[in-house]
């Protein structure tokens, strides 16, 4: 309130705007309140949030393994009073716990001598051929480069920290430039899948898609990211232009199939997208109303932000409410947005939502209108989270091919995500013959 009375905007904050809520204000915390938090929990301090305490094994810690490796069971021979043998006594369970210890490291090497033989008939020199994985070239093979791959693109640890552990851990010892061929040589294994994953993007029957900004060699590019209910496509461009939509969906093959909804925020390109109907994020929309609710307009974004609460607060009873009770809820909110549009609001915020709404009124509320089509684009925007915290970590990528390579494998990742496979396990499978996905026999 004194910032508009100043005469300043108001701050962004994750609440009104798409900054990160790491980056809000943290109230300050003092012995003070939490003493008073302890002793007056009804007081004036009773909403001040304190850390949940270990509540032990009943109700809380971690599950028992249902396959044990081994199991022993301890027994008492005699009585800790009168030292009386325990043959035949009563026994009952006082704990079940587990002790959990990892095998000894090792590598394995496997020495390969290739022989090459010469016919006595004719002559002709014949090399032996190797089996696959065990081929002339690096010898490190797919369990290592998986393994480098994971600490690499899903934890973030540099070349040197990783050349580091790989010896001190895993007693391998790989070089920097070890790791650095041996990316290079997953890029080319990774290709297929990537193709792979494109089809199924383009196959999908709906797509929600957002983008973030790269680093590359110091320059500025955009990361995409394309998903389905199956696949997971991500494409580190320099462009942030409708161009990028273009080379994922190209003509031929929406000629074939054309995704039929498509979940993004409002940015230019996005709404060129080549789906039959587009659905606005209503997350991003949420913000923005909330941003000129305080920035002081009082007439048009306080309205339409209670719509959409209520519109999505309807989406999610749908599934049990009743047809009819559905429909007049979904008539009444799309008859409420229609009023709502003939405001006019005098604050310039509120004048700039009216604005954009009038724009794509038609895709306000499409998820309304198909139960499949999401409301929001949060699960692109959790797909592509993780390069943000990359990017931040490492200061992004410094050759194309790393580029190219990153997007390689956040899109097996992620990919895999969706059906049930941690980072490991994605990587392994895209590493190995064979389809990636799980075959599906219908659109």
């Amino acid at each position: 309130m004194q910032e508009l009375e100043a005469g300043k905007p108001p701050k962004k904050t994750s609440q009104n705007s798409s900054v990160p809520p790491s980056n809000d204000q943290k109230p300050n915390s003092t012995n003070e309140t939490r003493l008073a938090h302890k002793t007056a929990p009804d007081g004036p301090f009773a909403r001040v949030e304190t850390r949940q305490k270990s509540i032990g094994r009943t109700g809380g810690g971690r599950t028992l393994d249902p396959n044990p490796d081994a199991q022993i069971i301890l027994r008492p021979d005699t009585c800790q009073s009168c030292g009386s043998f325990l043959l035949d006594a009563l026994e009952r369970t006082h704990a079940v716990y587990e002790k959990i210890e990892l095998p000894e490291i090792k590598p394995i090497i496997t020495r390969i001598t290739q022989l090459e033989c010469q016919c006595q008939h004719c002559g002709t020199r014949t090399l032996a051929v190797a089996p696959l994985g065990l081929e002339p070239g690096s010898p490190y093979g797919a369990s290592i480069q998986s393994l480098l791959t994971t600490l690499r693109f899903q934890h973030a640890i540099s070349y040197q920290r990783l050349s580091a552990v790989m010896n001190d851990v895993f007693d391998v010892s790989i070089s920097e430039g070890a790791i650095s061929n041996s990316f290079e040589n997953l890029l080319e294994k990774l290709k297929p899948r990537v193709t792979e994953i494109t089809d199924a993007i383009r196959d999908g029957s709906g797509v929600m898609s957002d983008e973030t900004s790269a680093r590359m060699n110091g320059k500025n590019w955009w990361e995409w990211v394309f998903l389905t209910t199956r696949a997971c496509l991500h494409v580190i461009k320099p462009s942030r232009a409708f161009d990028v939509i273009q080379g994922v969906f190209t003509a031929k093959h929406l000629e074939l199939s054309r995704p039929a909804f498509w979940v993004s925020d409002l940015h230019t390109a996005q709404a060129k997208n080549p789906a039959e109907v587009w659905q606005v994020c209503l997350a991003h929309q949420l913000r923005d109303c909330q941003f000129a609710v305080d920035a002081g307009d009082w007439l048009f974004a306080p309205v339409m932000l209670g719509l959409f609460k209520r519109a999505l607060e309807i989406h999610k009873r749908r599934e049990y409410l009743a047809v009819s009770t559905w429909v007049s809820y979904r008539n009444a909110i799309k008859q409420d947005l229609r009023m709502t549009l003939l405001i006019s609001p005098v604050q310039a915020d509120g004048r700039r939502l009216l604005k954009r709404y009038l724009k794509v009124r038609d895709s306000l509320l499409v998820f309304l209108e198909f139960p499949d089509v999401p409301a929001t684009n949060n699960a692109s925007e959790r797909a592509i989270r993780w390069s943000v915290i990359f990017r931040r970590v490492t200061n992004g990528m410094r050759s194309s091919w790393g580029a190219e390579l990153f997007a390689a494998v956040r899109s097996v990742v992620n990919s895999g995500a969706l059906h049930g496979w941690d980072a490991f396990e994605s990587i392994q499978r895209a590493l190995k013959p064979g389809l990636f996905l799980p075959v599906v026999l219908s659109r």
